[in-house]
């Protein structure tokens, strides 16, 4: 039996380890996607949406790994935590996968030469080094079970937010040149693309916080008060 238990939970940290390492991908992909964003660069965008196989492959491991553990063993209290987290985890590593590749669609459909706005493109560059961080943070957060790193995340993901809004007036504000704003639109949807990264980096954090105190509660904004949530044991 003690045996049984400790091979249980040595695949339990080998599929931590694999979900966390999706995050890795992530990153991987989101800084092509937004290289390729800023030298409108279509044939490295084509590469960014044909390597989100590798982020689906990952979803399908550790998806798979879980539900066959779960076959296996009947996992209670802190241990099931961590697998429902982790299940909800890699789905979140498989949208933001998702996000990338909508942004790598949207180069080529943004022109090849397309004119373009100095401030526009240093608040989507902004954006993506916000959204880098905060996914490397959700990272550690839940690899160190740092409860205080994962609330920190409300407010990482609040910049993020206002530079999308940002981006939203800018374009609206751009000019009236027909080609620049054209541009501009698809900008906005790169920066919602981004604004949803951010927004899945919190909901790791809510899964770091679930693990440690057996309290799910939704992150609403900084306000919102910790005590609030239902114990799942």
């Amino acid at each position: 039996m003690q045996e049984t238990r400790h091979q249980f939970r040595e695949t339990l940290k080998q599929l931590e380890a694999q979900a966390l390492g999706g995050l890795d991908l992530v990153t991987a992909q989101l800084d092509r996607s937004l290289e390729a964003v800023t030298y409108q660069d279509v044939e490295l965008a084509g590469m960014v949406v044909a390597d989100d196989d590798r982020i689906d492959g990952r979803y399908l491991e550790v998806h798979q790994g879980v539900l066959s553990l779960l076959a296996r063993q009947a996992p209670v209290a802190g241990d099931l935590r961590i697998v429902a987290a982790l299940l909800h985890i890699i789905r979140c590593v498989e949208r933001m996968g998702d996000q990338c590749v909508n942004i790598g669609k949207l180069v080529p459909l943004s022109g090849y030469e397309a004119p373009k706005d100095k401030d526009i493109l240093d608040a989507i560059e902004r954006m993506g080094q916000q959204a880098r961080l905060q996914v490397a943070q959700a990272k550690q957060a839940f690899a160190s079970r740092n409860v205080e790193l994962a609330q920190d995340l409300v407010r990482q993901d609040a910049v993020i937010n206002k530079l999308n809004r940002e981006i939203f007036r800018r374009a609206v504000e751009v000019g009236d040149d027909l080609e620049v704003r054209e541009w501009a639109m698809y900008m906005i949807l790169v920066a919602r693309c981004l604004e949803r990264i951010g927004d899945n980096t919190v909901d790791i954090a809510e899964q770091v916080v679930f693990v440690v105190t057996g309290l799910f509660r939704e992150f609403a904004d900084a306000s919102t008060p910790p005590a609030a949530g239902t114990r799942l044991s």
